[in-house]
């Protein structure tokens, strides 16, 4: 029996992989996003431009090194950091902020 093909990101190897769950109409899901946009520096960068407008968990993983992680905390807590670099904010990043900061 032939084996399945990898579903993982083909990035390199030593990226981690960020990704998304939106709230939608009451459901959650994983967002569709683009293999490479999935490193960190472009998530900070969607999640300030308002791309995401109900996020609602962050998972950080590396099939290189074999490891998956909860992020949400860790991303929302750079994003309050990061808040006085920008002239406006996007209210659904106040949202996720201040979410993430009850956790």
């Amino acid at each position: 029996m032939g084996r399945s093909p990898s579903i993982a990101p083909h990035v390199a190897a030593d990226q981690d992989v960020y990704l998304v769950v939106e709230e939608f109409a009451g459901r959650r899901a994983w967002c569709e996003t683009a293999e490479e946009d999935t490193g960190r520096a472009t998530l900070i960068r969607d999640l300030m431009d308002g791309l995401y407008e109900h996020p609602t968990r962050i998972v950080a993983f590396n099939t290189t090194e074999g490891w998956s992680r909860d992020v949400t905390v860790e991303i929302a807590d750079e994003l309050r950091r990061r808040l006085v670099e920008f002239d406006e904010v996007a209210a659904c990043v106040l949202k996720f902020v201040e979410r993430a900061a009850r956790c």
